[in-house]
């Protein structure tokens, strides 16, 4: 069986988002984006898993096109922290810049697959 690096790095990415919520100060800001960042960073990886089952072209390609909304939506809560934080976060840095990785793949997969 091949295995997918797609799967290891979006179920990593959702872990390393998660842990890196952890971090964020307990005002009511932080709890929002915990919990949108938390949801969005974790379904891409669930989304994208689905597809792999997916009962036809069309149902892995809607499967696809969610994870590249959910990645969207990472992408931007994690802008809103790096707006919200004024000193430098690296970890922040390198989430930003998976996430970027992630929504060009999950495109370029939507744009690709023929129906």
């Amino acid at each position: 069986m091949k295995k997918n690096d797609l799967l290891e790095r979006t179920f990593w990415f959702g872990i390393h988002c998660l842990k890196f919520l952890r971090k964020l100060p307990n005002d009511p800001e932080s709890r929002l984006i915990r919990y949108q960042l938390g949801k969005s960073s974790t379904s891409l990886g669930a989304n994208y898993e689905e597809s792999q089952a997916g009962s036809s072209i069309a149902d892995f390609k809607n499967k696809v096109k969610i994870s590249l909304r959910e990645t969207r939506e990472s992408n931007y809560w994690l802008r809103v922290i790096k707006a919200l934080d004024e000193k430098e976060n690296e970890e922040l840095d390198q989430l930003l810049a998976k996430s970027l990785e992630l929504k060009n793949i999950f495109g370029a997969i939507v744009n690709n697959t023929k129906l």
